[in-house]
C-alpha cells in the first residue's frame, strides 16, 4: 500500500471509511480480492495477495482485525535481500497477541522501512507503528493519512485525499456515492509542484510521477495496482461493511471491481475483552440490506452520539471518572 486515508469515527451513518492505492511493478503477480487462508494457518483473510512472497498489503478477519502496510520510501537504507513487508499483515491478523507485544517482534526482524496499521476491533485499538525507531501511537477519532513517510505526513497527495475523504463524509447520503467519490480521488493523475515535492532519496522525475494519488510511468512497468475502499455503514441497529476494489492492468482499460460484504462487522469492543465469534459476521448481497429512510436518519441525527468503534484511552477514561492521569 502506497497511499491511504483512514476516517475513523467521523460519521455518525459511516463510522469507518478507509481509501488507499496499492502501487507495484505489474510484473509481480497478483491474486484479486477474496477470502485465503495463510499457508501458517489461522483465519481466513479477505484481500488482495501477493502471489510472489505470499503476503498482502491490507486485510481484515471475520474475528475482527484489520491491518494494512505501507513502504517508508529511502533508498539509501534498504536492503535487498529483507523480508516481504507485505507478510506483516498476515502475520498480524492471526496473531493473538496484544499490539505491544506483536510491535516488539516485528520491529526485530529485518524489515526494510514500513508503516502499520493495525486494528483490534475486538479490544477497540488502533495503533499506528513504525520500525524507525519511533513508539506505536494509538490514533483516536479523526482522518488520517499515510503514504511513504510517517503518519500525517503533509505530502501534496496525502492532503487531498484527507480533504477528499472528509468532504465525501459531509456530501454523501449513500455507499455507492460514497464509493463514486473516493474512487474518483484515487484515480487523480495530477503531479505535485516541485516546490511542493517531498526529497526522499529518489530522482526529481521520480518525485513528481510518485507525488500523484494515481500512478503510470511512461514505459508502463509501474503504477498504482488497485485502489481498495472500506466503508463501514451504520444500517438501522447494525454495521454494514464493504470492501470494493478496482484493479488495473498495465495496458489501461477498464478497471476491473470486486465487492465483498460483511453484516455485523467489526464488531463491536466489550468492557471484558471475550472473544468475537466469527459466525457472527456473514457475507450478504445488497438485497438483503434495508436503507434506513431519511426519516430515521433525521431521527437518529437528534440521538446522543453512538458508541465509537474505539474505545476511550486508559488515561482519558480515568481523568472523566476523576482519577489521576497515567501514562499507557
Amino acid at each position: 500500500m502506497c497511499l491511504v486515508t483512514l476516517a475513523i469515527d467521523q460519521n455518525r451513518r459511516f463510522p469507518l471509511v478507509i481509501a488507499a492505492n496499492r502501487d507495484e511493478f505489474f510484473k509481480r503477480p497478483t491474486a484479486r480480492l477474496a477470502w485465503w487462508t495463510p499457508e501458517s494457518g489461522g483465519p481466513a483473510i479477505l484481500s488482495g495477495r501477493d502471489l510472489e512472497a505470499g503476503g498482502t498489503w491490507m486485510g481484515l478477519t471475520a474475528e475482527g482485525r484489520l491491518a494494512l502496510v505501507t513502504n517508508v520510501r529511502d533508498p539509501q537504507r534498504t536492503e535487498a535481500g529483507a523480508p516481504s513487508r507485505g507478510r506483516i499483515v498476515p502475520e498480524w491478523l492471526s496473531a493473538r497477541d496484544r499490539t505491544d507485544r506483536f510491535w516488539m517482534r516485528s520491529a526485530l526482524s529485518g524489515y526494510n522501512g514500513f508503516n502499520l496499521i493495525a486494528f483490534d476491533f475486538r479490544r477497540g485499538e488502533c495503533f499506528w507503528a513504525t520500525n524507525n525507531g519511533e513508539h506505536p501511537l494509538r490514533l483516536e477519532r479523526g482522518v488520517h493519512g499515510l503514504s511513504n513517510a510517517g503518519l500525517d505526513t503533509p505530502w501534496p497527495k496525502v492532503k487531498a485525499l484527507k480533504s477528499r475523504v472528509a468532504e465525501a463524509l459531509d456530501s454523501v447520503e449513500s455507499v455507492d456515492a460514497m464509493a463514486m467519490q473516493l474512487f474518483d480521488a484515487l484515480a487523480d493523475r495530477s503531479e505535485a509542484p516541485d516546490e511542493a515535492l517531498p526529497e526522499t532519496g529518489v530522482p526529481l522525475d521520480w518525485e513528481r510521477r510518485l507525488s500523484a494519488a494515481f500512478i503510470r510511468t511512461p514505459d508502463m512497468a509501474y503504477g498504482t495496482r488497485c485502489s481498495t475502499l472500506v466503508i463501514t455503514e451504520k444500517v438501522n441497529r447494525h454495521l454494514v461493511t464493504h470492501v470494493l476494489e478496482r484493479t488495473f492492468s498495465a495496458a489501461g482499460g477498464m478497471a476491473l471491481l470486486r465487492r465483498s460484504t460483511l453484516k455485523n462487522w467489526p464488531p463491536r469492543y466489550t468492557a471484558d475483552e471475550q472473544s468475537y465469534k466469527p459466525s457472527e459476521t456473514e457475507a450478504v448481497s445488497e438485497s438483503e440490506l434495508q436503507a434506513p429512510s431519511i426519516a430515521e436518519l433525521q431521527a437518529a441525527a437528534k440521538k446522543p452520539r453512538v458508541r465509537s468503534l474505539l474505545k476511550p484511552e486508559p488515561s482519558k477514561r480515568r481523568r472523566r471518572a476523576g482519577a489521576p492521569a497515567t501514562t499507557y
